[in-house]
């Protein structure tokens, strides 16, 4: 009896133990089998390129060189990083960052379930890292802030995990806080959650423990600041970061920083509303620190849509120790202990079989598929005839501004909406709506355009197909070109229509 007994104990701890990898791989074929809903945001594109500059120079841009507007004006990379490990993955073709991104999302997976383990059953816990899945795709994309995702979830699972446990952080968080750093600016979010955390863990404390909880935390935050400037731009990586948040009522213009829009049905107000309703339902208490940090997280996923996939990963770990302890499951904790460790030669054959299974299968896939960037942000055809035009300055929209900084044209705008500024973008925004048409040729004036790429059909366009002084020379499907009237060179036939 005690022999099957013990059997059964190792062969749960095992499967524990081989969940997270064994999901993770699943994620990762997942995302790598749809690989074009990674492509369709022009930013890529653009980031590639800064991460091909830095190869090429050998040295960090401290001012633009991608731009004719902006052209040697102050500006840094905070995702120096993983805009390096993009340009090293791309080889021409989209394969190498479908795969690279793929793999971010497959470990941030790993971590998630692993933080989740102490207060989950592997079936609830993979239930609730799929909805934070779901709830996330709609910001994966092939751009550095995924690649710093399984960081972030490391990091802030960290801060969590001590919290739980009514201690202070490991020391070895720090590196993290580094590495982040560099691969991204949300860092600043990390560092803004450690007073939050630490409050709960010092609020959980024993009275007489609170002083010295306090004292670490306190110690570790400073420490993390200065981990956080261990950047090629050191203290300038901090101011950096938290530039874009300058950008006042422009932010409510740009797509990824809208709020979350409930005039219609969406998965986020489904999750939000069950959630409401499950702690009212079943009487969950909270803390005073845990209800702040769970508000502070809904408040960022209503004011900004792009922070829903932080809701969705860092709320689970705000919520899993009161709901294992208040719903039933704290004996989930207790029994993962009692179990011991999994079995070290099972788990590392397991882990060689699918490293190697998932390898093999990324070989097979990419050798019979072609990833393909959106044609709506790519317009080859376009470009083409701008660069045999020898257009110089283009007045152009942002999302073709990522295709032409990597095709090595100096551009209007990009998505580096940090660097043109408030003002200038809205400028923009009203030039390509036309609604002005002075505006719009006051503004090519002053920049001294000689040619505009617009999407087809955009008001802008369609304005300058009636202006005195204009005149069109290229239209296809995706873009439509303008020149000025007076220009030499001949018009070149529209491409025939797709339709």
């Amino acid at each position: 009896m005690s022999l099957s007994i013990t059997s059964s104990v190792s062969s749960r701890s095992a499967v524990r133990g081989l969940l997270p990898l064994c999901a993770a791989v699943g994620a990762y074929l997942f995302y790598l089998s749809a690989g074009e809903i990674l492509l369709r945001d022009s930013d890529t594109e653009w980031q590639i390129r800064v991460g091909q500059w830095i190869l090429e120079h050998g040295a960090m841009p401290t001012s633009d060189v991608f731009s004719f507007t902006r052209f040697g004006e102050p500006w840094i990379s905070s995702s120096w990083l993983s805009q390096v490990a993009y340009a090293l993955v791309y080889g021409g073709d989209w394969a190498g960052p479908v795969i690279l991104t793929s793999v971010a999302i497959g470990a941030t997976v790993a971590i998630f379930l692993h933080l989740l383990s102490p207060y989950f059953d592997p079936a609830r816990a993979l239930l609730i890292a799929a909805l934070a899945l779901l709830l996330s795709t709609i910001h994966f994309f092939a751009r550095p802030h995924v690649l710093a995702l399984p960081v972030l979830l490391a990091f802030i699972g960290g801060l969590m995990a001590s919290a739980d446990r009514r201690t202070y952080p490991s020391w070895w968080l720090l590196p993290l806080m580094a590495l982040w750093a560099n691969l991204h600016g949300g860092f600043v979010l990390g560092l803004a959650l450690i007073g939050p955390i630490g409050l709960e863990a010092v609020w959980s404390a024993e009275p007489g423990r609170r002083r010295q909880l306090i004292v670490r935390w306190g110690l570790f935050g400073v420490a993390a600041l200065a981990a956080s400037c261990v950047t090629p731009y050191g203290w300038n990586s901090l101011l950096g970061a938290t530039k874009i948040l300058s950008l006042g009522k422009l932010l409510s213009m740009i797509g990824e920083w809208l709020p979350a829009d409930f005039s219609k049905p969406s998965f986020f107000e489904a999750t939000l509303l069950g959630l409401i309703g499950a702690i009212c339902c079943r009487g969950l208490t909270l803390s005073v620190p845990r209800i702040l940090l769970l508000l502070g997280l809904i408040w960022m996923a209503l004011s900004h849509i792009r922070n829903i996939e932080v809701f969705a990963f860092i709320a689970p770990l705000v919520l899993a120790k009161p709901i294992a302890e208040q719903w039933g499951m704290a004996g989930v904790r207790a029994a993962r202990f009692e179990q011991g460790r999994s079995i070290p030669v099972v788990t590392i054959a397991a882990l060689i079989a699918m490293v190697i299974g998932a390898w093999v299968t990324t070989t097979m896939f990419v050798a019979r598929h072609e990833f393909k960037f959106l044609p709506e942000f790519s317009p080859v055809a376009a470009v083409d005839v701008l660069q045999q035009h020898k257009a110089q300055r283009v007045f152009s929209t942002a999302p073709f501004g990522g295709y032409m900084v990597i095709r090595d044209m100096k551009v209007f705008i990009d998505g580096r909406a940090e660097l043109y500024g408030e003002q200038f973008v809205l400028d923009y925004y009203a030039a390509l709506e036309a609604r002005d048409v002075g505006q719009l040729l006051d503004l090519l004036d002053k920049y001294r355009i000689d040619a505009t790429l617009l999407s087809s059909g955009s008001p802008a366009g369609n304005a300058l197909d009636h202006l005195k002084g204009w005149k069109r020379l290229y239209r296809d499907d995706i873009a439509v070109i303008h020149v000025r009237s007076d220009e030499r060179a001949g018009a070149v036939p529209a491409a025939p229509s797709s339709n």
